[in-house]
């Protein structure tokens, strides 16, 4: 099952906790939400930009991290500090579209730590959640593809 349907699912849980259709959501969010949008979200059809995310789980009156698929938080658990070291190298190695997404994810977190230093950036656990579900993949998939592994002597 693929990132978007898990965190579809979620949405559609929340949804129905606080009560609501998908209609009233159109209609509470004065049609920021169209039904029909927010039922293709929760079905995994459609993916939702991070603001977007961000305004429903701001309407649902839960963190955002409540929207995500929980089982993934827990495969990010075996990190020690919840932080991964990412190998800036490793990013360009991937294909132009995935690349372009990470790269300008991880610059706004450079430019807002002013940590230039150009060969690792540590993140954590929640920024590679979003990572992951931008670009429709597992946490643990794309830490593997990304993270910094030291081996020197």
């Amino acid at each position: 099952m693929g990132y978007s349907v898990r965190v579809g699912e979620r949405l559609r849980t929340i949804r129905l906790q606080r009560g609501m259709s998908l209609q009233d959501v159109h209609r509470t969010t004065d049609g920021e939400f169209k039904a029909a949008v927010l039922g293709a979200y929760e079905r995994g059809e459609r993916s939702l930009s991070l603001p977007r995310l961000k305004r429903l789980a701001g309407h649902y009156e839960v963190p955002v991290s409540q929207l995500l698929p929980v089982e993934d938080s827990y495969e990010l658990s075996s990190i020690p500090d919840g932080s991964v070291s990412i190998d800036l190298r490793r990013v360009d190695a991937l294909d132009a579209k995935t690349s372009a997404i990470i790269e300008r994810f991880l610059q706004r977190i450079q430019i807002q730590r002013q940590d230039f230093n150009g060969r690792v950036l540590t993140i954590r656990a929640s920024d590679v959640a979003m990572l992951a579900m931008m670009l429709d993949v597992a946490d643990v998939d794309l830490v593997a593809k990304l993270s910094h592994e030291d081996n020197s002597p």
